[in-house]
């Protein structure tokens, strides 16, 4: 029996929902599992604390630097041609994580699956925007979306505690990869029709290569300050860089016809503000992440799978709270998500900076919901934000910077978490835990600013 028209156009929208979703999936299960494998991981090659920021600053840092060129390519060379690459790269990543056999090789491996993940996420954010045009259903889609983080989020901890304490081990995080992204393959090869742009432009290679080393010198300098000295030439030589090449960077951008960030772009309030909360908003869920997997495995002594478990309220809270989030975006506009957002940021790092090795798991429960709550209430309204507005043929591109910051937020993060983890002593669950107490004040505060401009800087309207 034939299909009638609408219909089948409804259904290749869905599918094309339920394919940008999956590469959630694929990036937030990475992410949230490997975070969850770091004491073993630590154990097993013998890293040390003061490097185990890299390994999750090696996957950020690329996938923070390749998003607007990943964007780029997507707007001239084709948006599903640009994800199925991404979706290969990262696969090809993933398996090499899971052969690696010591800290260099895994961090190599790790900056591979950086790139590819590049080309995942702002590019479907694109492809959602294209598929579902009007206001409403784009809103109600980002909020599905956005939820999808939740289901990252509630995978992730389980399935990485489960194969670290199964006979397969934390490899198997990396290869559980492969199957998810075969899929993602061929449903993108069958549903997702392409979109070629009529003319294309030419890459800004230079604004490429200035902004990897921007970002690189810079995390490196976070990273490595209290453990070399911050007068160190090293450490000197890597914050001078910093300064010179985001100089050059914003002049370069200013003169080129095809720059590779628009900085007209800025002059939209919606969209700097969406791109500012995404930089604090990240780096305070990657501050969460990557402490209290040591706070738990570390201090409490809890194995990687009941650390999965325990973790299940902030899953189940996202999970509910994002498309709820979705409609409350729809009606009422950004104002209350992010103000929600703001709220659950800024309550969860106050409630954890009076935890210690003897906390009730009621009260880190409840934490744990509320960050749940705050991290499924800030993805939509940042999203819609920065596309909001821009032209169809500019959205990958919208998308692409609102990702960058996003991963930006989650490199500082994870740079200035790794800059007071190399303060700890190895052994001395003293320091240790007086470091992530540092951390969770940090986490509070990066939620009080985002509460700060939610409050101030939005207003009520509907979409």
């Amino acid at each position: 029996m034939n299909i009638p028209k609408n219909a089948q156009k409804g259904w290749k929208e869905y599918t094309t929902l339920v394919i940008c979703c999956t590469s959630v999936l694929l990036v937030g299960i990475d992410m949230t599992a490997v975070n969850v494998a770091l004491p073993t991981i630590d154990k097993d090659l013998q890293i040390g604390f003061s490097l185990l920021p890299w390994i999750i600053g090696a996957y950020t840092l690329p996938l923070a630097a390749f998003l607007m060129l990943s964007s780029s390519l997507a707007d001239n060379l084709g948006r599903k041609r640009i994800f199925l690459l991404g979706l290969i790269i990262f696969l090809l990543g993933s398996a090499l994580c899971g052969l690696a056999s010591n800290f260099t090789y895994l961090v190599i491996a790790r900056a591979l699956q950086g790139v590819g993940a590049s080309m995942l996420n702002p590019v479907a954010m694109a492809i959602l925007a294209q598929t579902f045009p009007a206001t409403k259903d784009r809103a109600w889609a980002m909020g599905i979306w956005s939820g999808a983080t939740g289901l990252a989020l509630a995978l992730g901890p389980l399935v990485g505690g489960l194969l670290v304490n199964s006979v397969l081990g934390w490899r198997y995080i990396f290869y559980i990869n492969i199957p998810i992204g075969i899929i993602a393959i061929l449903l993108t090869l069958w549903i997702i029709s392409e979109k070629r742009p009529e003319k294309n432009q030419p890459f800004d290679v230079l604004g490429q290569i200035l902004m990897i080393i921007f970002l690189a010198s810079l995390t490196y300098a976070l990273m490595e300050g209290e453990t070399l000295g911050w007068g160190a030439w090293t450490i000197i030589s890597a914050i001078g860089l910093a300064c010179c090449t985001l100089v050059w960077f914003i002049f370069h951008q200013q003169k080129t016809p095809y720059p590779l960030l628009d900085l007209a772009f800025f002059r939209s309030m919606p969209f700097s503000l969406a791109n500012v909360i995404a930089v604090l908003a990240f780096a305070s869920l990657a501050t969460f992440l990557y402490l209290n997997s040591l706070y738990l495995q570390q201090l409490r002594g809890f194995s990687a799978f009941r650390t999965g478990i325990i973790l299940l309220p902030l899953a189940i809270c996202s999970v509910i709270w994002g498309p709820i989030n979705g409609r409350i975006l729809s009606r009422k506009g950004s104002r209350i998500p992010l103000m929600v957002a703001g709220f659950g940021f800024t309550l969860t790092g106050l409630m954890l900076t009076v935890t210690d090795a003897s906390t009730s798991l009621i009260w880190l429960a409840l934490a744990y919901g509320l960050m749940g709550i705050a991290n499924a209430a800030v993805g939509a309204p940042i999203t819609y934000m920065a596309i909001s507005g821009m032209p169809a043929a500019k959205t990958s591109l919208a998308a692409g910077i609102s990702s960058t910051s996003r991963q930006i937020g989650q490199t500082l993060g994870v740079a200035i978490t790794g800059m007071m983890m190399s303060r700890v002593q190895e052994g001395n669950l003293t320091s240790l835990g007086s470091a992530i107490i540092q951390g969770w004040w940090i986490m509070g505060l990066y939620g009080g600013m985002i509460l700060l401009l939610g409050l101030v800087t939005t207003r009520k309207q509907r979409l």
